[in-house]
């Protein structure tokens, strides 16, 4: 079994999670060893939540979860991609299939896709 370097980066490494059929990027996340490890033995994509400091399952509140299909690890083994199948419509909590619903153009951010979810019925206003 591979052991992903956690030191450099205070016990987490990024995890970069794209849809397995488009090759889309959805997100970026980070895991510390326990998300590694729940990830392994469930199938399902955990994360660790820097602003909240705890273990999360993604999907846990949205029922958007990811299933894992691959998982490739870089050549420093400190940086993972996840390819997955999105379950539900989004990735993104602001309620995007994609957190990277926003392009930068001529020095504007320029949103692109539409929303899917509204977040604060789903979360509740934050």
């Amino acid at each position: 079994m591979i052991k992903l370097n956690f030191k450099k980066l205070n016990g987490l490494v990024p995890a970069i999670t794209q849809d397995h059929k488009t090759n889309e990027v959805l997100m970026l996340g980070f895991m510390n060893e326990e998300a590694w490890q729940k990830t392994l033995e469930t199938g399902k994509v955990y994360y660790f939540s820097r602003s909240r400091n705890k273990l999360w399952l993604k999907g846990e509140t949205s029922n958007n979860f990811q299933i894992v299909k691959e998982i490739f690890v870089d050549c420093d083994n400190d940086t993972l991609l996840i390819k997955i199948e999105q379950l539900g419509k989004a990735a993104c909590h602001k309620g995007y299939k994609s957190c990277f619903y926003r392009k930068l153009k001529e020095n504007k951010i320029k949103i692109i896709s539409k929303k899917i979810f509204n977040p604060n019925k789903l979360y509740g206003k934050k």
